[in-house]
């Protein structure tokens, strides 16, 4: 690999060996879910589940009566759910004033025998400037690696989904990192408290502990003393990050500016940091292919139909696919010479949540990072990136890229795409006050 940058990181990333049978890919959400319940049910040690939230509805409390149950099968297991604590304490947005999961998760530990603790993480003091965005549940001696949350859309509990990407890696000592992370770099922490637990602390009395969590995450790493820096097959890097450049992010960077031959990016909100569009035009120049999959903006989690009351939530797909009008606009002459190919996903009334690199024949990264500014600055990220030198992952890593674009379409020109007059009334008229008081690019870098 070029070394394109004067402190290099990837070359120096320590990884955990694996054997290709060691990494399976879980093709739908549905399946996610199974597998997911499955893992539960048959853990003996640990289950440490982090996520954006865990939902009060039929799929979360399918996963929480799971892991109550798994306790109750097994008092010396190791439970600890991890989910934001500013997220925990509010309700769905646009559905007026409601508890929040907390209050659910209190009644639940009330109502069980068996204790499941569940953990509020606060990254910041404000949701809108920060979140724990951390993925990855450990169980055993094996990582569940998506970018899904738990509720019904993403595990696809009933007749709709939200598609993600979903792996499963059997590898002790990975396992083993990111369950001490998250146990003695979150957990034991003075500003997290447990959620499923009545008279919660208010946030505004956390103030000192939550900025000094962040702090020291700002030089957290995880832990990979057992790992090496050898590349003599396929492996796996555990990488963290929170803040203006930090690993992760250069990591991202350094990744792409790598790419010689190939290069595909998967994020739902077409809104990329202004680091990864000079590496993607740099790349170009290079004459390397690139693909990029976003959703269509009635695929984004945020879309509510024109039939609906308009709500300022509303406009965030609009405002994802003037960025991406924008974008293909610049590189037209890159898009009708095949040189660049920005796919749109869509597949019925269904919502696409996917993030994640290909580069070249060699690296695949998974994370929850959704390669935007937001991700960039404020959020709590972490991804997994491996390493294959010798090509021994080849077949399941096309596999799932098929799966990923069977339900794309290639913007063949930037003239294809909707414009401001094509948009529903309340959404127009919102984004033309936007425009006008100039507010637009401090929405795309909290957004």
């Amino acid at each position: 690999m070029p070394l394109l940058f004067k402190r290099s990181l990837l070359p120096k990333l320590r990884s955990f060996a694996l054997t290709p049978e060691a990494v399976s890919i879980v093709s739908s959400a549905a399946e996610f879910r199974r597998c997911l319940l499955a893992k539960i049910a048959a853990a003996t040690q640990r289950i440490y589940i982090v996520a954006l939230y865990l939902q009060q509805d039929e799929a979360g409390q399918e996963i929480l009566d799971a892991l109550h149950a798994a306790k109750l099968k097994r008092p010396e297991l190791e439970i600890a759910v991890v989910v934001d604590w500013l997220r925990a304490q509010r309700g769905l947005i646009g559905a007026g004033k409601q508890p929040g999961n907390a209050a659910w998760y209190q009644d639940m530990t009330r109502t069980h025998q068996s204790e499941v603790p569940i953990y509020g993480v606060p990254v910041q003091t404000r949701e809108l400037f920060g979140v724990l965005h951390l993925k990855g549940f450990v169980i055993d001696d094996s990582v569940v690696y998506s970018g899904a949350s738990l509720n019904n859309v993403y595990l696809h509990k009933f007749d709709k989904y939200r598609f993600d990407r979903y792996h499963v890696l059997q590898n002790q000592a990975l396992a083993d990192s990111m369950h001490h992370l998250v146990k003695h770099g979150l957990i034991e922490s003075k500003a997290v408290h447990r959620l499923d637990l009545p008279n919660l602390p208010s946030t505004r009395s956390l103030r000192n502990d939550i900025g000094d969590l962040r702090s020291r995450l700002k030089y957290a790493t995880y832990d990979t003393s057992a790992g090496s820096t050898a590349r003599e097959g396929l492996s796996v890097s555990p990488l963290l990050g929170v803040g203006k450049n930090n690993p992760l992010n250069r990591a991202i960077l350094e990744l792409i500016a790598s790419a010689q031959q190939q290069l595909t990016i998967c994020t739902p909100y077409f809104n990329l940091p202004l680091g990864v569009i000079r590496e993607i035009n740099r790349a170009l120049a290079r004459g390397v292919k690139i693909d990029i999959v976003v959703g269509d903006k009635t695929a984004n989690d945020f879309y509510i139909p024109p039939s609906e009351p308009f709500k300022v939530i509303a406009a965030l797909p609009y405002l994802y696919e003037i960025s991406l009008r924008r974008f293909a606009k610049r590189h037209q002459r890159n898009i009708d010479s095949g040189q660049l190919n920005l796919h749109l996903w869509r597949d019925g009334d269904n919502t696409y949540h996917l993030k994640g690199m290909w580069v070249d024949q060699r690296y695949t990264l998974l994370t929850g990072n959704n390669l935007n500014p937001r991700a960039f600055r404020l959020d709590l990220e972490n991804a997994l990136l491996i390493d294959d030198p010798k090509g021994e992952w080849l077949e399941p890593r096309a596999q799932e890229l098929e799966n990923i674009f069977r339900h794309t379409t290639r913007i063949d020109s930037f003239h294809t795409l909707e414009t401001l007059p094509d948009y529903p009334a309340g959404v127009a008229k919102f984004l033309k006050r936007v425009s006008r008081v100039r507010i637009e690019r401090l929405l795309y870098r909290i957004l």
